[in-house]
């Protein structure tokens, strides 16, 4: 009833897209958060832009940006010789750029929660910016840091509109558990579609958790 295949390509599709966007967000995140810079108010319109997209708008997009016409696509086919679209690699690169918003804006707004007084102390101990980021800054960070990986990996395994563009439904490379479950449906198979969308409920009901959990946890914390 389960299609552990589907079930398990989900999950690596989601731990490489956290892997990848835990150090993109810690840096984009902090970034926006303490530097002021022409366009910043457009860069971050355009990193929340997923948000507000139709998947399948987004994925239209990505699938002309990925595919054999493109010079992306043409790159990629030079470089490794086959297609980036419908392939698990074309699929990871549609997941990070759709799961942007989702990882860097709880990560930034950790870094703003961060009072400027603290940075300067640090910087009066001679702390380098390194130290400072790995002893001081992370540590404070982290509740927002860690809502924002689990709310990517949570949003990644639940993902249709975009995975079907971009990828489309190729057992073993493409085809993830929202797929599969949308394929049970069409093929009137009720009760394994069931299992399956119950799987995806739990891990999305615990991943809210998780996240108000470490928001509230962070909010008690006192300070000095």
């Amino acid at each position: 009833m389960m299609d552990w295949r589907a079930l398990a390509l989900s999950l690596e599709l989601a731990a490489w897209t956290m892997f990848i966007l835990f150090p993109v967000g810690v840096w984009l995140g902090r970034m926006l958060a303490w530097r002021q810079f022409r366009g910043k108010a457009l860069a971050e319109a355009l990193l929340a832009l997923p948000l507000v997209l139709p998947p399948t708008v987004l994925g239209y997009y990505l699938l002309v940006a990925f595919g054999g016409a493109s010079p992306v696509g043409q790159l990629y086919q030079r470089l490794f010789g086959h297609q980036l679209v419908f392939s698990f690699q074309g699929l990871l690169l549609a997941s990070i750029i759709f799961n942007l918003p989702f990882s860097i804006q709880p990560m930034q707004r950790a870094f703003e929660a961060i009072a400027p007084e603290v940075r300067d102390a640090a910087e009066c101990c001679g702390l380098s910016r390194w130290r400072a980021l790995w002893r001081i800054e992370l540590p404070l960070a982290w509740p927002g840091i860690l809502s924002a990986l689990v709310l990517t990996f949570a949003h990644t395994l639940g993902e249709f509109g975009v995975v079907l563009m971009v990828g489309g439904s190729i057992p073993g490379e493409t085809k993830t558990i929202a797929i599969s479950i949308y394929d049970r449906v069409q093929g009137f198979d009720v009760d394994s579609a069931a299992v399956m969308s119950a799987t995806l409920l739990v891990i999305s009901l615990a991943a809210i958790a998780i996240t108000f959990l470490t928001t509230t946890k962070r909010e008690t914390l006192p300070y000095a």
